[in-house]
């Protein structure tokens, strides 16, 4: 077990996705709330674009109190989305502060047993489908290779992101026009009643972000960033 401890990665950085989760439902004031297809898009846009976590959470702090302060409430904030500008506002406080105390290294939250058992279980899924044979043969030689880049974990991740982007030229390749005009009246739908929190960048990242999510689920590929392993 403690060759597994030397693992060098920023703390809480796989567990990007479970604290925005969990502290937007913990700010909102119920643990029931289910976030939306467009929330976690929204989140891995912010992932992808080197976002803070901290940032994302004082954003979400930020947005309720706001919301709290209004004498009008008309509705609850039922979407991340609502959060953004406070979001980005709070990322470019961060990125303009002093440098700070560089950031401890924590162990990853998974084994190197769980991490081969999470590539192998994605290869025998991408076995099972059409036209995915290369993908899942790159994924056995990662898996064949896990026990050195479990201490090189920065690699894995961007080796598995290249992965991810090949098979989504693979599923897009095989799409067809009514299934593409359904995903985008459906983000369109979503993201009606925030377009004007977001800049143009962000919205052109956002709708690339959810429509390949949607495009996974609809092949029913995994996903293979080690953000995905729980």
């Amino acid at each position: 077990m403690a060759e597994e401890q030397e693992v060098g990665w920023p703390s809480n950085y796989f567990n990007y996705f479970t604290e925005v989760e969990e502290h937007f439902q913990r700010v909102r004031g119920t643990s029931l709330f289910l976030m939306s297809p467009l929330d976690w898009a929204l989140i891995e846009t912010w992932k992808d674009a080197g976002v803070p976590l901290e940032a994302v959470l004082r954003g979400i702090d930020v947005a309720f109190e706001k919301w709290r302060g209004k004498k009008k409430r008309l509705q609850a904030i039922n979407s991340v989305a609502y959060c953004t500008q406070a979001v980005m506002a709070e990322a470019e406080v961060m990125a303009g502060a002093a440098p700070q105390a560089e950031r401890k290294e924590a162990a990853a939250p998974f084994s190197l047993d769980e991490l081969k058992t999470f590539l192998a279980g994605n290869a025998d899924k991408l076995r099972a489908l059409t036209g995915y044979e290369e993908v899942a043969e790159a994924l056995e030689r990662l898996n064949d290779d896990a026990t050195g880049l479990y201490h090189d974990l920065e690699q894995m991740e961007q080796r598995l992101s290249a992965l991810e982007d090949k098979m989504t030229a693979l599923a897009r390749a095989k799409q067809n026009e009514e299934d593409l005009f359904q995903a985008r009246r459906d983000l369109d739908s979503q993201l009606r009643p925030y377009r004007g929190k977001m800049s143009a960048e962000q919205l052109s990242m956002l709708e690339r972000q959810y429509l390949a999510r949607r495009l996974f689920e609809a092949a029913g590929l995994p996903r293979l960033s080690l953000f995905y392993l729980r």
